[in-house]
């Protein structure tokens, strides 16, 4: 899937990655290739990221927004 991770300073990540988990106001997700289109809250902890070269990423967040979209992209919005 297209991962894009951005914070209103930066962009955090960008690129192919195979696994997003995170933490929503509802529980913890995990979002895959072709996930069903989805629009949730996100809540504070780390959001986990599987990339195309199969290594961890971490990153700390507060809060945020998280959307998966037609064509297998999912665009995040963090604090």
């Amino acid at each position: 899937m297209k991962l894009s991770i951005y914070s209103l300073k930066k962009v955090i990540f960008a690129g192919e990655a195979s696994l997003l988990n995170c933490n929503t106001i509802a529980g913890e997700i995990t979002i895959l290739d072709n996930h069903e289109n989805l629009i949730t809250v996100l809540a504070t902890g780390v959001m986990k990221v599987i990339d195309k070269d199969k290594k961890e990423n971490f990153f700390e967040i507060k809060s945020g927004f998280l959307e998966v979209r037609q064509g297998n992209e999912v665009r995040c919005m963090v604090e």
